[in-house]
């Protein structure tokens, strides 16, 4: 895909079809998911009706679960699922234009590009995943397991026939987690462990100053352990876990160190002891760790450990 400016604030995205039939052309890749509503998705399709030849054009918005190559097929059984898919006919129009238009970004392409031009819009149903990738190895090639998803305009006869691709254009975009910032909660965690042949336990209280915390941000933890027991505790670490559930196939679950803090620090039986550690989960700490999850990416741009589902 290519952008085009319109003005030096606006950067558009433009894809065109291999037979020039349909483009199309949106303002945004990146579709915020805020918790209580997703940003919609919206753009318009420019089409050459010189061409047409009595052909319709549809749009179609599609989220995908892949878990395989895309040439890996076995017995008929693609290595994919549609988790959502909803197409819509653009032209012959089955509306007005002032209905589907609902974004000011709308209105300067249909002004823009003219007669030719279409405005689509779609809502994501509030229960879809973020855009999301499990790292492959680095001797894995082909496509990664990953919830990828597409707009994708096309023309033919009707719906359900097999789309020519020369006549198609596909736009990978990507639905991103956006968390509010809410301070007021401290996360907390305390345990209490028993010793054979100890009279007294071990207490052990974790801490963190704050619930959210953003890409790149270091995460400050408070430890305090109080040693009442016979034994002597020493070589205390800190790590921060990735936990990634994947229900669609297998229903496993992963769970993987993304940072990690060994210490040679002890807590001798009877004494206690108070102290801060900061770890740091970082993408970069952690390239070519075949399973980890990341948040998706568009083409080869880089991307980061993946966000926390809400």
């Amino acid at each position: 895909s290519k952008s085009v400016t319109m003005s030096p604030k606006h950067v558009v995205f433009k894809k065109v079809s291999k037979d020039k039939l349909v483009a199309v052309y949106m303002a945004k890749r990146d579709f915020v998911d805020h918790c209580d509503f997703v940003d919609p998705v919206d753009g318009v399709i420019v089409i050459d009706q010189g061409q047409l030849k009595g052909k319709k054009v549809y749009v179609m918005l599609s989220c995908t679960f892949r878990y395989g190559r895309q040439d890996m097929d076995v017995m008929g059984v693609a290595f994919r699922r549609d988790l959502f898919v909803v197409t819509r006919q653009v032209y012959p129009e089955l509306q007005d234009k002032e209905k589907l238009t609902h974004t000011k970004v709308q209105q300067k392409l249909l002004h823009k590009l003219g007669d030719n031009a279409f405005p689509f819009f779609f809502e994501f149903p509030d229960n879809l995943p973020c855009s999301i990738a499990l790292q492959p190895g680095p001797s894995d090639v082909g496509k990664k397991c990953a919830v990828e998803f597409e707009v994708k305009a096309f023309c033919c006869e009707n719906q359900d026939e097999k789309i020519n691709k020369q006549s198609s254009v596909r736009l990978t975009i990507r639905k991103i987690q956006f968390s509010p910032e809410n301070s007021k909660l401290v996360p907390v965690a305390e345990t209490t462990f028993e010793f054979l042949m100890s009279e007294k336990p071990l207490h052990l209280k974790l801490s963190l100053p704050k619930e959210t915390f953003y890409h790149g941000e270091p995460i400050p933890v408070t430890v305090e352990i109080t040693n009442s027991s016979s034994r002597n505790i020493k070589d205390i670490s800190v790590s921060v876990e990735q936990v990634t559930n994947i229900v669609l196939y297998s229903n496993d679950k992963y769970v993987k160190s993304v940072a990690k803090e060994e210490t040679s620090d002890s807590v001798p039986s009877g004494t206690s002891l108070k102290k801060d550690y900061t770890l740091y989960p970082l993408l970069a700490h952690n390239k070519d760790r075949r399973g980890l999850a990341l948040d998706g990416r568009l083409k080869h741009e880089d991307t980061n450990l993946a966000s926390s589902s809400m």
